[in-house]
């Protein structure tokens, strides 16, 4: 059975040029970079493979963010950590303005859900503690 890749196909003006069709790993970079962008997110969640290949100097900008393209529309999923003291509610409103227009303003896509799951809080403490790490 072949497995074939899910691309979005965007709606194009009637030119005769061809089509253009997104990937979903394209609109996952773009919810990733723009959820790392608001103020009082410390990171995105990753896998065990996303952290080795960080560690290997490979960047993974999709990391912590899963895309569902259905026959509905599209829902976005972002998995993020926080930093301590901020409020939640608040962040995650920012975070899900900030995918949406990013999403828009890039794609011309509508996303139909952004859900916001916190998965952790980063504090204060355990940045210190990793550059003291890294020095010695």
């Amino acid at each position: 059975m072949v497995e074939t890749n899910p691309m979005l196909e965007m709606e194009t003006v009637n030119n005769d040029l061809g089509k253009v069709e997104i990937a979903p790993e394209v609109i996952e970079v773009i919810a990733g970079i723009a959820a790392s962008e608001v103020e009082g997110v410390a990171s995105m969640r990753g896998n065990f493979a996303t952290g080795v290949a960080e560690r290997l100097g490979r960047k993974n900008h999709g990391k912590g963010v899963k895309v569902d393209l259905a026959d509905d529309g599209i829902k976005v999923d972002v998995y993020c950590i926080m930093n301590f003291g901020v409020s939640i509610p608040t962040v995650a409103g920012k975070i899900q303005d900030n995918i949406r227009q990013a999403l828009i303003n890039m794609t011309a896509l509508v996303a139909d859900e952004v859900n916001i799951h916190i998965v952790g809080i980063q504090f204060e403490n355990q940045k210190h503690e990793s550059e003291i790490d890294e020095l010695s």
